[in-house]
């Protein structure tokens, strides 16, 4: 398998530095966490933004569409904020011909207690097993990307009924 993963921020890069909870976006940490679980595929990283979701526009979308659209690779993992990653998905449904998760993390990849490595192995998982097309892995679970929603309040990802 031959992955092209576009960083383009979110809580899962997220460095805190005091007790009010002032943060910054940092480096990518995807790249870390695949050398440390010692993968066995090839992989490609390739930073595109560094910004909480909240504070994405339709052009920040536009430029990660276009970044998949030119992707070499026909498997895609983009790891995001998790408060756009829905409206995200929207604007790469009509590429064709790649499978593209969209993953991210509800505490910071640096916390010890981090869904982080849990949510990109699933999605890893998810990318060699599904057909071509856009998925959010979060919360344990493979949504089709259209068909999915954060629930805030429970602080996961589920099904729309």
């Amino acid at each position: 398998m031959k992955l092209q993963i576009i960083t383009t921020g979110g809580t899962i890069d997220k460095l805190y530095f005091d007790a009010l909870s002032e943060f910054q976006i940092g480096e990518p940490v995807v790249d870390d966490l695949l050398q440390r679980m010692n993968v066995g595929f090839d992989y490609s990283v390739q930073p595109l933004l560094r910004l909480d979701s909240l504070d994405m526009t339709d052009d920040h979308r536009r430029q990660i569409q276009q970044a998949v659209e030119y992707a070499e690779a026909d498997k895609i993992l983009i790891t995001h904020g998790t408060d756009g990653m829905v409206e995200t998905a929207k604007w790469l449904v009509d590429i064709k011909g790649k499978c593209i998760f969209l993953t991210g993390a509800l505490q910071p990849a640096a916390f010890s207690f981090t869904d982080a490595v849990f949510n990109i192995g699933c999605a890893i998982g998810g990318l060699q097993s599904k057909p071509p097309g856009v998925y959010i892995a979060m919360s344990g679970q493979v949504f089709v990307a259209d068909q999915v929603v954060k629930n805030h309040a429970e602080s996961r990802f589920e099904a729309v009924n």
